[in-house]
């Protein structure tokens, strides 16, 4: 992939802020009116393509709850619906194809990544100075974005709109965000050092480190993740319910985190969607949501179930609406005992009050897999001995990875077992594509997941199998009836769903690819030799016609292939009579 190729929002031309295209949507200024509320005060670029609905979600979800008592400054994440009818560049399905699952650009969704201040200021009607900056974007690099507002904002709040424009016109100037590739981003005299993640990475590998390679002043500051949040600090006061979180998010539970302050009920919802990774979240999530929201009344009915998604909100409001969902997770403030978190419990809904509710995991849910007793200790004992967050968090992530990893194996191998063998791909007709349906055609036998008549080992014995050089996550120690269970609700939920889809899509691909390397290999020439011209015609409109196909959907193939059928093809054409190559080189 080009470094100068990525997600560009606006489209493919080379227009201005086609760069700044490939970062943010746009930059907004939402101030408090005493007239009109919450009002947009400033976009820039001037000329960006929000819709009023757009406008409006953004100036709504940009401020806290009344409730949050949020004074000083707030940072905090928000994700809205993009209106009907936006069209995605070509340059976002090769940014997706190299990117993460999790990571990739959504169709139709933006984040808001806000910073928001209150402070008193006499000079003000109201008595109170409030003002949010919010950074729009596709991308999901909430911390690089949020480090990015913790420069800018202070600023901006002094200096106003020209602060804004120098650092909008840095962005524009920025190389566009390729999976693998490390950056160095400015930003108002600092040097941001990332690396954008890669689908190719090595999962719970080491972070980014310093690169010593290039002499820039000033000197760099690294960011070791544009997006891992402190999984510690996000989930300190529910750990020793952590598998009961990582289940529901597994499948797509509706669930609702009550929190104090936006900042903890983003980071929250966040960490709970991520928690499932390399898995994508297929479902909807809304990291912090209020009354005003265009779904409010879309997720609120009580006329049908709840639907797949995770809501964070701070308004004690949302206790008495959502009573009837199966799962809310009610946070406080975090308090110690002695040296430890105070952890929550988990209650019955019914305990769920409208007034005065206290810090709870109110659900009726059964967990499938048993809680791993060791690594709670272990992290227990983290905090007793002072071990940083930072250690504590990656302990955290990858337990919950090798968990998710050990869990969707048997899936993969079987999806794996789909592929027909190479050597059975021929030019002379399309693969069938054997055994790729809507849904792979799974069995039980027994309390056993099986792909064929002889049942899976691993899951007869109740243990989720591991991939090779990965630590088995003690958690996973279940009823090998209950492990059934939980593939069987997992079948049944988005995420299976957005997974088996990706891996059709991959799995098609390949074989395109495949197909079209076995026809670059083939004497085609030699075929040609005892056909009709109509034979040879509709040979060379299929073979340009999978060209195109291949060349937009960037299928994986060997170097020299798409060159190579191209020659071939124009090699057919000079052999035909005059008037059909006229006809076929303009066609």
């Amino acid at each position: 992939m080009n470094p100068q190729d990525g997600p560009c929002p606006h489209g493919g031309g080379h227009g201005a802020w086609t760069r700044f295209s490939r970062w943010l949507e746009c930059a907004c200024v939402v101030t408090f009116d005493l007239e009109l509320g919450q009002a947009l005060e400033l976009l820039y670029p001037p000329d960006a393509r929000l819709t009023e609905k757009e406008k409006t979600s953004i100036c709504y979800l940009s401020f806290p709850d009344s409730y949050s008592g949020c004074h000083g400054d707030t940072q905090f994440t928000f994700r809205f619906r993009q209106s009907v009818g936006r069209r995605a560049s070509s340059a976002v399905d090769v940014y997706n194809r190299d990117a993460p699952a999790s990571l990739q650009v959504e169709a139709a969704h933006f984040f808001g990544y806000a910073y928001f201040r209150q402070v008193k200021d006499t000079s003000v009607k109201r008595g109170y100075f409030q003002k949010s900056l919010v950074l729009v974007s596709r991308l999901p690099y909430s911390v690089l974005f949020h480090s990015i507002l913790q420069v800018l904002a202070p600023e901006f709040f002094e200096k106003l709109q020209p602060c804004l424009e120098t650092v909008c016109n840095e962005i524009d100037q920025w190389p566009a965000p390729t999976p693998g590739v490390t950056l160095n981003l400015p930003v108002m005299g600092m040097i941001f050092q990332v690396r954008i993640p890669a689908k190719a990475d090595k999962l719970g590998g080491s972070p980014v480190r310093q690169s010593a390679a290039e002499n820039l002043m000033p000197v760099p500051t690294l960011l070791p993740s544009v997006h891992e949040l402190d999984f510690f600090r996000c989930f300190q006061s529910v750990l020793i319910h952590l598998q009961m979180l990582w289940e529901l998010s597994l499948l797509g539970e509706p669930l609702v985190v009550m929190a104090p302050s936006p900042t903890v009920s983003s980071e929250m919802v966040l960490a709970l969607t991520r928690s499932i990774s390399p898995l994508k979240f297929c479902c909807d999530f809304r990291p912090y949501f209020t009354i005003h929201d265009s779904e409010f009344k879309e997720y609120t009915t009580k006329t049908q179930a709840p639907p797949n998604v995770v809501l964070g909100v701070t308004n004690p409001f949302f206790i008495k609406t959502f009573q009837n969902w199966p799962h809310i997770v009610r946070l406080g403030d975090v308090r110690m005992e002695g040296d430890l978190p105070k952890q929550v419990k988990v209650k019955k809904p019914s305990k769920l009050k409208t007034l005065d509710t206290k810090p709870g995991i109110y659900t009726a849910y059964k967990t499938f897999l048993h809680k791993d007793k060791i690594l709670i200790k272990r992290l227990l004992k983290g905090i007793q001995r002072r071990r940083p967050s930072e250690a504590q968090s990656a302990i955290l992530r990858r337990h919950l990875l090798e968990l998710t990893q050990s869990f969707i194996i048997p899936l993969e191998r079987y999806m794996a077992s789909l592929m027909p063998l190479q050597r059975s791909v021929t030019p002379w007709k399309v693969m069938r594509r054997r055994g790729v349906r809507p849904r792979p055609p799974l069995r039980f036998s027994g309390v056993c997941l099986c792909s064929d008549s002889s049942p899976d080992p691993p899951l007869r014995s109740g243990r989720l199998p591991v991939h090779a050089g990965a630590r088995r996550p003690s958690a996973d120690l279940a009823a090998p009836r209950r492990l059934g269970g939980l593939y069987r609700r997992f079948f049944r939920s988005p995420n299976f769903d957005g997974w088996f889809r990706q891996r059709h899509q991959e799995m098609t691909q390949k074989l395109e690819g495949l197909h079209l390397e076995v026809i670059c290999d083939a004497d085609l020439l030699g075929w040609t030799r005892d056909k009709s011209e109509v034979e040879i015609v509709d040979l060379i409109l299929k073979l340009r016609d999978k060209l195109i196909k291949a060349r937009r959907q960037q299928l994986p193939v060997q170097d020299g292939v798409f060159q190579n059928l191209d020659t071939f093809i124009r090699t057919l054409i000079g052999s035909l009579r005059d008037d059909l190559q006229d006809v076929l080189e303009t066609g």
